[in-house]
């Protein structure tokens, strides 16, 4: 009998360690991290779209449905990008290339998350529910199975589907296009390429080793070095340019000077005094630095409206 017991109890363990094991594969595969930071973007330009608080429920019904169509997006990566997974050292962990999860169960479940995502959203208006589906098709479809695989700008055409949640956000609660919201687009789509090349300096071995011609790759790591420090005095003069329009105060010029100026700085030394590691380390940087930026704006958003 206690053998019986003991047994059970074994069982009953190692089901508990299977089950957990499969949600940490499934949330994994929704890349949450990725999806915290695309939604951060779009909450601001939500908050960014109205003079006072934005209504809830545009804000509750807009997060979610651009935060699952997100993460079916990332999803869709996994299941298309498996193979190529496998090869990496950066990726070969996934759910998918080490075969954990199913390719059907992975279809489904992110083919789920688009459906929901999508319905969400259209209770809030049209426009939001086709953009970010557009934006979905974008990265899942257009980046991940062409440009990925076709031209070492990839990251740089690419990148306007990774920009799109501030604009998503304030459609998603005016219903409308704006230019403001097109400078918060601009703001994640010149930050990209820097963000990602400083990656794949650091990972160069391993995109060379899949066969993906990411810049590193094709033109050489002085050359990406080059490219990482001119995206970054790119971002600086787009980072401009929400205080030039008045869009944003004097909060957020401090801010965003500050935020971008170190991330020239990070990307002067990976040009002119690199060292191991410091490729890695801009990638991180520039994580923090995004993360920032936002939150700069927002706060300014909200101090102007306290001293209104």
């Amino acid at each position: 009998m206690a053998k019986l017991q003991s047994l059970e109890a074994r069982l009953i363990a190692y089901s508990g360690r299977g089950w957990r094991q499969l949600g940490r594969d499934y949330l994994m595969m929704t890349k949450p991290k990725v999806v915290a930071m695309l939604l951060l973007t779009a909450l601001v330009g939500m908050c960014l779209a109205v003079p006072g608080i934005p209504p809830i429920k545009a804000v509750v019904l807009g997060l979610l449905g651009i935060g699952l169509q997100s993460a079916s997006a990332a999803a869709f990566n996994h299941v298309l990008d498996r193979q190529l997974d496998a090869q990496m050292a950066r990726t070969h962990h996934r759910p998918l290339a080490r075969g954990r999860v199913p390719t059907v169960n992975a279809v489904i479940f992110a083919t789920v998350l688009m459906i929901v995502g999508f319905a969400l959203l259209w209770q809030l208006n049209p426009l939001t529910a086709w953009l970010t589906l557009a934006s979905l098709v974008g990265y899942a479809l257009v980046y991940t199975v062409w440009l990925k695989h076709a031209t070492p700008q990839n990251i740089v055409i690419g990148g306007l589907a990774g920009a799109a949640p501030p604009l998503l956000g304030w459609a998603a609660v005016t219903g409308q296009f704006d230019p403001h919201a097109l400078l918060l687009v601009m703001l994640v789509f010149a930050w990209t390429p820097p963000h990602f090349w400083a990656l794949a300096i650091h990972r160069r071995d391993d995109y060379a080793k899949a066969d993906i011609p990411m810049l590193p790759v094709t033109h050489g790591i002085a050359f990406t070095k080059t490219m990482v420090l001119l995206y970054t005095l790119i971002l600086t003069l787009i980072g401009l340019m929400p205080w030039l329009t008045g869009m944003s105060g004097a909060l957020y010029l401090a801010g965003s000077l500050a935020l971008n100026l170190g991330f020239v700085g990070y990307a002067v030394k990976l040009k002119f005094a690199d060292e191991p590691g410091h490729a890695w380390a801009t990638f991180k940087f520039s994580i923090w630095h995004l993360l920032g930026l936002f939150v700069v704006l927002l706060a300014d958003h909200w101090l102007g409206i306290l001293l209104a």
